[in-house]
């Protein structure tokens, strides 16, 4: 067999209040100018006024400069950002897309370039060389897991290409995972980032990289996330149904660091083409490519139903339909201004994305055109 690496180094402070740690953490490391990095819908709630007020001590600094699909500009403007302030650490405070660009800030803020010179597939990439800015992350939100991601994802400021810097390095040395940080989530944004979470499961689960922990940590993450969606989504207050939540999203992302497949490679089209929220692109696509995939893998839908609490394998993906219902998930991406004029960018797109790579099934362009289709 050949030789496997695993890491699981983030360490996590989990639970209601977990915000309130925050102070402290930094102060004992001597850090005294933590930039926030936020997102512009987010600057504007009691909650970030109610954070900062947590902070008594230090002089912190707020960049809300992120909105909708994270873009180069606006990591680059964080790290202008950064260093105007004269910043020693990072606070990313927000969903994924404003996580993924605190994540970069101060990569950026300590070496040159551009962010589209560090992304992996780049053919001169650059080295992370400097020492990075202490770095904690607070989701706001339960479906990226960017909060323990090793990886940080942003659009060509043109194109809308997604692209990605990974590196262990931009992992944070801290997490603070506080489900009240969730509570003011609406069931529309509740719905669309709790199937993200489903979906990261479930396709690392799928994948047929070789990683027996993540695959036991996506199971969990899917049975824990399929018992409390619903409730978050009907019962904004529901503090255990939003830990379970926050936890199932973790989980998730944890555990795709396996890899994923190609609902992700879609969703990354459909946000590039169409700028859909990602965990709304991944729920709009999951059950059709997922109905394509099962032939390949029989098994581990028995698996996956299992965790569901579904019988069979053969009920999951009209399980997911019906939860996608109950969560007011319904329509097709027709209803969201995807039409047959877009296939020729959407098609191809999917098919090079990383993700597609990694799709339990092999796939090709004719296979993301039926899945595009069908999913209209």
């Amino acid at each position: 067999m050949a030789i496997t690496r695993f890491a699981f180094p983030t360490a996590i402070a989990f639970g209601p209040g977990a915000r309130r740690l925050v102070r402290d953490h930094l102060l004992e490391r001597g850090l005294r100018r933590p930039l926030i990095v936020t997102d512009r819908a987010l600057a504007a709630l009691p909650l970030l006024a109610e954070f900062r007020g947590l902070l008594a001590g230090l002089d912190a600094g707020v960049f809300d400069g992120v909105a909708g699909n994270p873009t180069c500009a606006q990591v680059m403007a964080g790290a202008a950002a950064y260093r105007a302030h004269g910043a020693d650490c990072v606070i990313g405070l927000g969903g994924g897309a404003a996580l993924d660009v605190s994540k970069i800030v101060g990569l950026m803020a300590t070496h040159e370039g551009d962010v589209l010179e560090y992304v992996w597939d780049h053919p001169q990439v650059r080295p992370i060389a400097n020492p990075l800015p202490h770095y904690v992350a607070l989701p706001t939100t339960a479906g990226t897991g960017s909060e323990v991601g090793r990886s940080a994802v942003v659009s060509e400021n043109d194109t809308h290409v997604k692209r990605t810097v990974f590196s262990p390095r931009i992992l944070a040395q801290a997490v603070f995972a506080d489900p009240e940080l969730t509570l003011a989530l609406p069931p529309a944004i509740t719905a669309a980032t709790g199937m993200d979470a489903l979906t990261h499961n479930i396709e690392s689960y799928l994948s047929p990289a070789y990683h027996p922990l993540c695959d036991g940590i996506a199971l969990e993450g899917l049975r824990i996330g399929a018992r409390a969606l619903a409730t978050a989504v009907s019962e904004p207050g529901n503090l255990p149904a939003r830990s379970d939540m926050l936890m199932s999203s973790m989980m998730g992302a944890i555990a795709f660091q396996k890899d994923l497949g190609a609902v992700h490679a879609c969703a990354h089209a459909l946000s590039a083409v169409n700028d859909l929220h990602h965990g709304l692109a991944n729920a709009l696509m999951i059950d059709t490519v997922l109905a394509w995939n099962q032939e390949a893998v029989p098994a581990k839908f028995d698996e996956l139903a299992h965790a569901a609490g579904v019988a069979g394998g053969g009920a999951f993906v009209p399980w997911l339909r019906s939860l996608k219902a109950r969560i007011g998930i319904t329509g097709g991406l027709a209803a969201r201004g995807v039409t047959k004029e877009h296939l020729p960018r959407l098609v191809p797109l999917a098919a090079r994305d990383f993700t597609a790579q990694t799709n339990p099934r092999p796939t090709v362009e004719a296979d993301y055109e039926r899945f595009f289709l069908q999913a209209m």
